[in-house]
């Protein structure tokens, strides 16, 4: 089993958010509890299958600094870490 940890990335497989990127905020046995920051956000994120999910193996950069310091994450913090690195994804392809 894949190991899934608090703050790395993830993709969805299935279900109308498909290759939706989100973060994941908490992981249990079964389930993985994911937020985009936007429409999924801390105080409403959303609750997904592990098997439904690929998980994109590192935490982003700032996340990772904000878990470090002990600051709590926002929101805000999500959204810029998912744009960045859907940034990175797309300069990839074009290269």
């Amino acid at each position: 089993m894949v190991q899934m940890e608090t703050g790395m990335l993830a993709r969805s497989l299935a279900g109308h958010d498909r290759s939706r990127l989100y973060i994941i905020i908490c992981a249990e046995a079964e389930y993985v509890w994911l937020v985009d920051g936007k429409i999924r956000t801390l105080a409403n994120p959303k609750k997904k299958k592990k098997k439904h999910v690929q998980v994109v193996h590192r935490i982003p950069e700032p996340v990772r600094e904000i878990q470090r310091s002990g600051q709590t994450l926002r929101d805000e913090h999500i959204m810029q870490a998912i744009q960045s690195e859907s940034r990175d994804r797309q300069e990839d392809k074009n290269v």
